[in-house]
């Protein structure tokens, strides 16, 4: 049976999200319907969209037994009430058990409060007979005593029962408020906006028609994360790359193709502009916030390639219940034009529109590294690993992103990569590695009592132990500090170092160190400050 509010030729086409591709701040959003049409559709009509739609980007194509000329689209802005009677009507029964729940605790209490009368006015009753009795030692203490023991503890009994039923009144209280309140909520009317887009088109005859659209959505996003995995007895990582999308678009992805892009479309196309630099005195507080107060200029937003938005799955293999297969983690196609990188995931295309972080596995690979050892004694007493990984040439770009690092199954902290490209070499910390055992003694401070041409001088000397204690060689970076003289009066020189060493920039002095296995290498230096001795000097506090 048609529908009289509908006219013959407009028809609505049912449609699903068959693939969508996530950016950095937004999304693409592939849909496909199939209609039949009889020869008179003049529109065609995609509802709901979600109002994140950038009306702009829609983009529409199509095939078909018959031929259809897509003649252009529109979105026309809708407003609907959800139905809320189903609701309604299941927090009307919550409300009402809990109702006849807070009526059965009152009759508790209530039978609780009259047995509690009842023992009072006993006591009374009784309290003039019972001391004649005991005076006249027709009653036994022992009688006495168990009389009022009786009266005591079924008082307290009847106290602490009716202590409890009311605040399970007072919890029941809170949920009724509660229901009441959400009651109230879904009762008040809250259209619900969202978009319908019009296609209009000129069908030659009847046949089936496959529509396809696109349309760019916003509040969705996708940021990579990192796990990095090492080994100190392999030259190894293991790298897990991920991705965190998340989405509140308002519509569903359930069962679509899903693609991840590095594109920016949020930037544009063009340079930005450079704008003159004013400078000037300052601006009354009245006119700054007038010009603090118009928005910023946005940049143009271009269409992404609509290529990108297709992808396929891939199909499960099935396990038998009695086998124990290690679990396989689907890894994603990776495809590189220019500068922008896509992983089609086969799998992982269930994303509600939620706003949670879902994750989903991009690929995991193994990158060569090399290990060396950063010490700074003079700071601290230990020696940190750092790893030097390079990139696979032929792999995909390292997006900025947080990485997880993990050291023979040790979760250690967590560390930010930059934007690494297809063989670049990064570098990784790892932490402090308690195989190297460094120690640290300044072994002479010596002033000269003399002036030496009408200079004080004030000698130290430092001596250094690293000690390998692991069984392997290793590479460390050794760096100690001298002072550096902001004074041209004040001088300070390097006098001895074994192993000799030049003075780099800032005082640094530094050393590329090989110890073999469980090894003991002893470093000496010793430098001297020269200066006026009216002189007063601060900052030798060493």
């Amino acid at each position: 049976m048609v529908n009289p509010e509908i006219p013959s030729w407009r028809k609505t086409v049912q449609s699903e999200i068959v693939a969508v591709t996530v950016y950095s701040d937004r999304a693409l959003v592939t849909r496909r319907g199939v209609v039949d049409l009889t020869g008179i559709e003049q529109e065609l009509v995609i509802t709901p969209v979600p109002v994140t739609l950038e009306t702009e980007s829609v983009r529409v194509s199509g095939t078909g037994t018959v031929g259809v000329r897509l003649v252009g689209v529109s979105s026309d802005r809708i407003y609907t009430t959800e139905p809320v009677a189903e609701r309604v009507a299941h927090f009307t029964r919550q409300i009402q058990q809990l109702e006849a729940e807070k009526r059965h605790l009152q009759a508790q209490v209530d039978a609780l409060a009259l047995q509690s009368s009842f023992i009072a006015g006993l006591r009374e009753k009784t309290e003039e007979p019972f001391a004649q009795s005991l005076s006249r030692k027709n009653l036994s203490l022992s009688e006495t005593l168990d009389f009022l023991n009786f009266l005591g503890s079924q008082y307290s009994e009847y106290a602490i029962a009716s202590g409890e039923c009311k605040t399970q009144q007072q919890e029941l209280d809170k949920q009724l408020q509660a229901l009441h309140t959400s009651l109230q909520k879904i009762q008040t009317p809250h259209p619900k906006e969202s978009f319908n887009l019009v296609v209009a088109v000129e069908v030659t005859g009847e046949g089936e028609f496959e529509l396809e659209l696109s349309y760019l959505v916003n509040r969705a996003s996708w940021t990579p994360l990192y796990d990095l995995r090492f080994s100190t007895t392999s030259d190894i990582v293991h790298l897990s790359y991920l991705a965190e999308i998340t989405q509140s678009s308002g519509e569903d992805w359930i069962g679509a193709n899903l693609t991840l892009s590095t594109a920016k479309p949020g930037l544009g196309t063009l340079p930005p502009k450079l704008e003159p630099w004013y400078i000037d005195t300052p601006l009354p507080q009245r006119v700054r916030q007038r010009f603090a107060a118009q928005p910023p200029l946005l940049p143009s937003i271009p269409e992404p390639p609509a290529s990108a938005a297709r992808a396929d799955w891939q199909e499960q293999d099935e396990v038998t219940e009695d086998s124990l297969i290690p679990a396989e983690t689907v890894a994603a196609e990776v495809f590189k034009e220019g500068s922008v990188v896509t992983f089609k995931l086969n799998g992982g295309g269930n994303i509600p529109s939620d706003g949670a972080p879902h994750k989903t596995t991009i690929f995991n690979d193994d990158y060569p590294c090399s290990f060396d050892y950063v010490a700074m004694p003079g700071l601290v007493s230990f020696a940190y690993l750092q790893a030097n990984v390079k990139n696979s040439p032929n792999g995909a770009t390292l997006l900025p992103g947080k990485a997880n690092i993990f050291r023979d199954n040790v979760f250690i902290g967590t560390t930010q990569l930059d934007n690494i490209a297809p063989g670049q070499e990064f570098k990784l910390n790892l932490g402090i590695d308690e195989g190297l055992k460094i120690e640290r003694d300044l072994v002479e401070r010596l002033v000269d009592k003399r002036l030496i041409s009408n200079q004080r001088r004030i000698t130290y000397s430092y001596r250094l132990i690293i000690t390998n204690l692991l069984d392997k060689e290793i590479n460390l970076k050794l760096a100690e500090q001298l002072p550096v003289s902001r004074n041209e009066q004040i001088k300070v020189r390097l006098s001895r170092s074994n192993p000799q060493i030049q003075l780099g920039e800032m005082g640094i002095l530094g050393w590329q160190l090989t110890l073999p296995p469980q090894e003991r290498r002893e470093i000496y230096y010793q430098f001297n400050v020269e200066h006026p001795p009216e002189l007063s000097v601060i900052g030798l506090d060493i």
